[in-house]
């Protein structure tokens, strides 16, 4: 007969619903960032991205204490546009008025301070022309 202490059991047991409970606080509350369009972020304020169409003009410098500062608005053409004050690294290489992008950071009265822009390649969406 083994002498074996069930305190090993108890201890793998009590591990083992710590990391469960992790888990599930991870997936429920985790670091999801809601992605909005311009005309849906009124009613919102901290974290959050912003999906939406480039628009003039385009001011500053992405590393000036300014910002990078442009508007966003909806890609279906509807006229909310959401200002934008970009500040890091410098934008993707294919962002220039017109461009769909996605803009993360915090939004507070009505401006988006973004710390991370990222391009939507619009050639790899739209379907090949016939032959």
């Amino acid at each position: 007969m083994s002498t074996r202490s069930p305190a090993r059991l108890v201890v793998a047991l009590g591990v083992a619903a710590v990391l469960a409970v992790f888990l599930l606080y991870t997936a429920l509350r985790g670091s999801s960032t809601p992605t909005l369009t311009p005309s849906q972020v009124a009613n919102h304020s901290g974290k959050l991205a912003v999906v939406g169409v480039v628009v003039a003009p385009l001011r500053g410098d992405s590393h000036s204490p300014g910002g990078l500062r442009f508007g966003l608005k909806n890609i279906d053409g509807r006229s909310s546009v959401v200002s934008v004050v970009y500040h890091g690294e410098n934008p993707p290489p294919l962002f220039k008025v017109g461009r769909n992008v996605v803009v993360s950071g915090s939004y507070a009265h009505g401006r988006l301070a973004g710390d991370n822009v990222v391009t939507k390649c619009p050639s790899k969406y739209t379907s090949k022309p016939a032959a």
